[in-house]
């Protein structure tokens, strides 16, 4: 199941002005008992998308997820327009699953308009532009079933439960089939495939699991191919108590800061 097959049947729907969008998603994207989170997130953007004027962006998505998703198996989404001001809008979706929220988020649209202040991003990365992907699932056990729709180059960092002391990961990203048209949906379940940053310090296998995530994309920026490579960056801020506090930065093909992602994990180890 391809991810544009999901975000047309959302957008059909949502234009039917139907109230409740319903869908099932194939195993092939789950994460264990669940569905993969950018996957989810990436479907409760293109609702909320739809609920708002074109020429808003995505400012923020802020994404808490709460329970598992059952692959194969129908969930509902509604989306509520909180306040819809000239200039922003605030939207909130809701994935639910037998009768129980799995999945909750909130977005923030925002017009661009004229103002004084600029300040300009000299952040940049060193990474070298991948000519092929350095990864492959078929051939890893214990690999999450999803990973099966990227291509990674891992430039720094290790594999989850491989005891590294480094608590980094930096590396490239990209559906290895592309999309017909990438947009802000596809980064949106681009952006979350790397495994939570602490995990390659553990010498075995734990359970860990995203509590909330944070993503701010940052406009302008241009406009992507479905087949370009992104570069993704994350940092552990800290890690202490069962929990741990990452922040990403993601370029373009261009070298071009294009969103700032920070997650909170929950780790039982």
């Amino acid at each position: 199941m391809h991810i544009d097959t999901l975000l047309n049947s959302v957008k059909q729907q949502a234009k039917s002005n139907l109230k409740v969008i319903t869908l099932s998603v194939a195993s092939s994207w789950s994460q264990g008992r669940t569905l993969y989170g950018g996957i989810s997130a990436s479907i409760l953007y293109q609702a909320m998308r739809e609920a708002v004027s074109p020429e808003k962006v995505m400012r923020s998505l802020n994404t808490n997820f709460i329970g598992p998703i059952e692959p194969d198996s129908e969930f509902s989404i509604t989306v509520e327009v909180l306040r819809e001001g000239k200039n922003v809008t605030q939207v909130v979706a809701h994935l639910v699953q037998d009768n129980k929220v799995a999945v909750m988020s909130q977005a923030s649209f925002g017009i661009a308009r004229p103002s004084q202040i600029i300040v300009s991003n000299d952040l940049q990365h060193k990474m070298d532009y991948p000519q092929k992907s350095d990864f492959s699932p078929k051939n890893s056990n214990g690999i999450p079933k999803f990973l099966g729709h990227f291509d990674l180059a891992q430039t720094k960092g290790g594999l989850p439960f491989t005891g590294k002391k480094d608590s980094d990961v930096h590396g490239w990203m990209r559906f290895n089939k592309k999309p017909s048209d990438f947009y802000d949906a596809h980064l949106v379940a681009l952006i979350d495939i790397w495994p939570p940053t602490v995990l390659q310090m553990l010498d075995l296998p734990a359970m860990a699991s995203t509590m909330s995530w944070n993503l701010e994309f940052i406009h302008p920026h241009q406009k992507s191919s479905g087949s370009d490579w992104f570069a993704y960056q994350a940092e552990t801020r800290q890690a202490a108590d069962g929990y741990a506090h990452t922040e990403a930065n993601i370029f373009d093909k261009h070298g071009t800061l294009v969103a700032i992602s920070r997650q909170v994990v929950a780790v039982f180890a």
